[in-house]
């Protein structure tokens, strides 16, 4: 807004915010904002169910909370996943592999796997994560899914981090 052909206080630092932000998220890697891009996953048809004991374990190993310092970064990427039924307090998982493909240590690397049911329902998010991965280096993950096996159909997954 101007005041007799003159930009005010305001006006100006508006703009000068606007820009510091998008160069500051420029310098940082960020790839695309922090939206994360998720990979579609199938899951099978199995017949396999948690005992009372498995799933209060599962509940123990499953991991929902995600981190607010991670973002999307071009340097990491997904290598494989599939969704992988294991014994005992485990049962469902997608399991895989990320990459980090730059020649930085990422700080913290944060994979994302969202499950759906037949209709395409949303019914859980859970992650897993790793720290200091060294640029060139794999990390193998496992997310537990605690979902009824029944339940599930489908899934898609997403990795993200925060470099050093």
């Amino acid at each position: 807004m101007t005041v007799h052909g003159y930009a005010t206080r305001r006006s100006v630092l508006t703009a000068l915010c606007g820009a510091a932000a998008g160069s500051l998220g420029g310098c940082a890697g960020l790839e695309g904002g922090r939206d994360p891009s998720y990979e579609a996953g199938s899951i099978p048809d199995v017949d396999d169910e948690r005992t009372a004991e498995e799933m209060t374990a599962a509940t123990g190993l499953a991991d929902q909370e995600p981190s607010d310092a991670v973002t999307p970064l071009g340097s990491l990427s997904l290598e494989d996943h599939e969704f992988v039924l294991e014994d005992g307090a485990s049962g469902a998982t997608v399991q895989g592999t990320v990459e980090n493909a730059g020649d930085d240590r990422i700080h913290l690397v944060e994979i994302r796997v969202r499950s759906y049911d037949e209709s395409g329902d949303q019914l859980g998010r859970y992650l897993d994560r790793t720290g200091d991965l060294d640029g060139g280096s794999r990390w193998s993950f496992e997310v537990v899914l605690l979902e009824s096996v029944d339940d599930l159909d489908a899934y898609d997954v997403a990795v993200l981090g925060t470099p050093t």
